[in-house]
């Protein structure tokens, strides 16, 4: 079964770059740890972080012209999708366990930051004849 597990930045706390190194360091370095142990197990599809919404675009198709291009998301939203895994697990049960252990990531000072993680499945296209 395939999982999408997507990190959620909720606004709590100071934006990663502005924390001491030593803790960015510690939050990378968690992630990267995660990232081994789910590939050594053959679970990890893949795993991206995200650029910040600042740099994100709304693209809309248009009738009969290009596409209309906004800026977004808007600079009131205060969560958006810091990043993602795709992982194939044996079951949804594995799938909740791997999000628990990347929500539990390093924050500030070390404090466990309790990220919220979505965790939705990845459907296949039914057959089409």
């Amino acid at each position: 079964m395939k999982f999408m597990l997507m990190m959620h930045h909720a606004g709590e706390g100071a934006a990663i770059y502005t924390w001491p190194p030593k803790d960015i360091q510690a939050h990378i370095a968690f992630m990267i740890d995660l990232n081994k142990k789910l590939a050594a197990s053959g679970e990890l599809v893949d795993a991206q972080a995200l650029a910040g919404p600042e740099q994100a675009k709304i693209v809309r198709a248009r009738k009969g012209g290009p596409p209309a291009i906004t800026d977004g998301p808007f600079p009131e939203t205060k969560e958006f999708l810091a990043g993602f895994w795709i992982i194939d697990v044996a079951s949804e049960k594995r799938a909740i366990e791997i999000a628990g252990q990347a929500s539990a990531a390093p924050g500030l000072g070390g404090a466990q930051m309790s990220i919220p993680i979505e965790l939705r499945q990845v459907m296949s296209a039914p057959d089409v004849e």
